[in-house]
């Protein structure tokens, strides 16, 4: 109930997106927004002026494209992006943190863990959530949205398969009732120091996924889109995500059940898949306005329906941050920006006016 309220309360106070006070003609407030966010109190900064702008043609543009249907999303010129938001969500769920969370008190039955010790190790597993979450909502920005799924993916792929080696190793099988002969799903049981490293892992996996796939699945796909289908698109990417929720939901407990340590092999497997997945499609976001992406999806140079190779997009959050300040030109910027929206660290520094 209290973060409910605190949560209430931060809202009153959090201003409206300019782009949707756009859409609804309220430009004063749009612009206002735009100088609070981004010109640091000046109208007139140059960056601000160049966002508005852009805006408004965004505004014209979809408002002559208006007939928005969610067969759009499937249509030639939009299906990667929709496939990205979609399998962003996915892979949240394929991670195994449902393993590690929801079915946390199996996995410590596992290691031989009963009552009060077996609840409060289970309730470290949400501090650890809780507290890991911090880093990325202070830096994710800096970090990048790829980065932080990559090495999110392979932090979770190592841990995953850490815990199969463990209960393989040095687990057994615990007979039909499980450990306890209570828990058919605590199926495998290990003890002593494998025991401890089975801790271990599992509390190392929930700090690799609480500041990576945790915060990022939410902030990405609303990124990938235009406006106008915007929130057809997210609605969809967050119907894949519950579905797995419910679909993981009936599955982990049998799987723990009848494949036992094997069920931790799945879904390092899955962290696998989607490394390889995110480095080849997944392009950069961070720092990027939605007309900067959508010229990302449109890239006449790459591929036809795809645009930029993924892995050649890059973090421009700095160079953001520079026409914040009026350290670059905004005109260089701009023929720049049309030139090509994707160039290396030591392009960047070209355009600027010192």
């Amino acid at each position: 109930m209290i973060p409910g309220i605190g949560l209430f309360i931060g809202m009153i106070f959090l201003p409206e997106s300019p782009r949707w006070l756009a859409r609804k003609d309220r430009w004063e407030e749009a612009h206002d927004v735009l100088t609070l966010v981004h010109g640091k109190g000046d109208p007139n900064s140059p960056f601000v002026v160049r966002e508005l702008q852009e805006i408004k043609d965004m505004v014209e543009f979809e408002r002559n494209n208006s007939d928005v249907s969610y067969i759009e999303l499937f249509k030639p010129h939009m299906i990667n992006r929709t496939h990205i938001g979609l399998f962003t969500q996915i892979w949240s769920q394929l991670t195994g943190m449902n393993v590690m969370m929801y079915y946390i008190t199996f996995v410590f039955t596992m290691a031989g863990l009963t009552k009060n010790n077996l609840l409060l190790s289970s309730s470290i597993q949400y501090v650890i959530n809780v507290v890991m979450t911090v880093p990325a909502l202070l830096f994710v920005d800096r970090w990048g949205r790829r980065p932080t799924l990559l090495i999110g993916a392979a932090l979770m792929m190592t841990w995953l398969f850490a815990n199969a080696g463990i209960l393989k190793a040095h687990g057994h099988y615990a007979g039909p009732g499980g450990v306890g002969g209570k828990t058919p799903e605590a199926s495998w049981e290990v003890k002593g120091a494998a025991s401890k490293g089975l801790i271990a892992c599992s509390y190392l996996f929930v700090a690799s996924y609480a500041p990576t796939w945790g915060p990022v699945s939410w902030i990405y796909p609303p990124e990938l889109y235009p406006l106008r289908v915007r929130g057809k698109a997210v609605a969809l990417a967050t119907s894949g995500n519950w579905a797995f929720n419910f679909a993981l939901g009936y599955f982990v407990p049998p799987a723990f059940q009848n494949i036992k340590w094997e069920t931790y092999i799945l879904f390092g497997v899955f962290c696998v898949a989607m490394f390889v997945h995110v480095f080849f499609m997944f392009p950069e976001t961070a720092g990027k306005t939605l007309e900067e992406v959508e010229e990302l999806f449109t890239d006449p140079h790459g591929p036809k329906y795809i645009g930029t190779p993924a892995w050649k997009t890059h973090i421009t959050t700095k160079r953001v941050a520079l026409l914040e300040k009026g350290e670059i030109d905004p005109e260089k910027y701009a023929a720049y920006h049309e030139e090509s929206p994707e160039r290396s660290g030591s392009e960047h520094q070209a355009v600027s006016t010192k």
